[in-house]
């Protein structure tokens, strides 16, 4: 089974949990989400995961598109966008700006309690792929797991934090950057 597959079903982008922390993230930052675009965008937008060979390498990058695709059938570009801009790398490509889905995202993962991520990382094969820096995670280096996932949580947070007014993203390199 694809790693893509195994995150969906049972690891860190887990279809029944992840979404809810990407609610919670968007009340913190943005009030309550009434607005049920935003339900559907938080619960598929990783949906593209779905056989993907990796998380972070090419094929994994291009995870949005499925989302952006039901998005824009269903309720127009603004929302195709929306979903297809939570990845940096993506925005950054495309020289587009970051959607709020994408704020949401990151401060999700700095929510996630270290006791839920982890296992999930572990027993979906995440762990590995995070911990060695490829995409926008530098490498672990020679921190545990717990320590690596505390920094990430910390950076998740931050830029976050720097980003929910929608600044541009100085943060992020691209894949030229990273080779």
């Amino acid at each position: 089974m694809a790693i893509g597959t195994r995150s969906l079903l049972f690891g860190v982008h887990q279809f029944a949990v992840h979404p809810w922390f990407v609610a919670w993230a968007w009340w913190q930052l943005y009030g309550f989400p009434w607005d049920p675009h935003l339900w559907i965008a938080f619960i598929i937008h990783d949906w593209g995961y779905w056989g993907k060979p990796n998380m972070d390498g090419p094929e994994g990058e291009e995870h949005p598109r499925w989302a952006a695709n039901v998005m824009g059938s269903l309720f127009g570009p603004r929302w195709a966008k929306f979903c297809r801009y939570h990845s940096r790398f993506l925005a950054k490509r495309d020289n587009q700006p970051f959607s709020r889905l994408c704020v949401a995202d990151k401060l999700a993962i700095a929510l996630h309690p270290w006791w839920m991520y982890l296992p999930a990382a572990w027993l979906s094969g995440e762990l590995p792929e995070y911990m060695a820096g490829k995409g926008a995670r530098r490498p672990a280096d020679e921190r545990t797991p717990r320590q690596w996932y505390r920094d990430v949580q910390r950076y998740c947070r931050k830029w976050a934090k720097a980003h929910c007014d929608g600044r541009q993203d100085t943060w992020t390199g691209t894949r030229r950057d990273l080779a």
